[in-house]
């Protein structure tokens, strides 16, 4: 399984976005990644200043968002959803979608499953629970 560290991640996101800039030529992953950072002009001016990124640091009691961890967990979602893995993710987020009104919006309400998943794992020192996470999607998607 691919471990890149917190470094890596944030050059990968940094230097795609410079490359989507120059009109360079991406790879598959990076047009993926090029395509949410265009989703989310918010981080733009973060991701042109290369090593400002590399040093800084997000902690949320500051009130920060992880621009990285946030285009990360896009990209988890979209590889989850391209191979439908959990089975079923694929038709959860397209109802969840459909009720939101936006494949962005189910993408960012099945980032908040996803972290509590993770959350919960790493609480119980378990594997993370796929049927937990997406139980968790249907009652997203099943919400009046």
């Amino acid at each position: 399984m691919f471990n890149p560290s917190r470094d890596e991640v944030r050059q990968f996101f940094t230097e795609t976005w410079r490359k989507q800039r120059e009109g360079a030529i991406l790879t598959p992953l990076e047009a993926m990644a090029a395509d949410w950072i265009a989703e989310h002009p918010e981080y733009h001016a973060e991701l042109t200043d290369a090593e400002a990124a590399q040093a800084q640091d997000y902690s949320p009691e500051r009130g920060q968002t992880n621009p990285f961890l946030h285009l990360s967990m896009h990209l988890a979602i979209s590889e989850q959803l391209s191979i439908d893995q959990p089975p079923g993710i694929r038709a959860a987020h397209e109802r969840l979608a459909a009720r939101l009104g936006s494949a962005h919006d189910a993408q960012h309400a099945i980032m908040e499953c996803l972290g509590e998943t993770i959350w919960e794992a790493q609480r119980t020192g378990l594997p993370p629970d796929t049927d937990a996470y997406l139980q968790r999607i249907e009652r997203r998607a099943t919400r009046d």
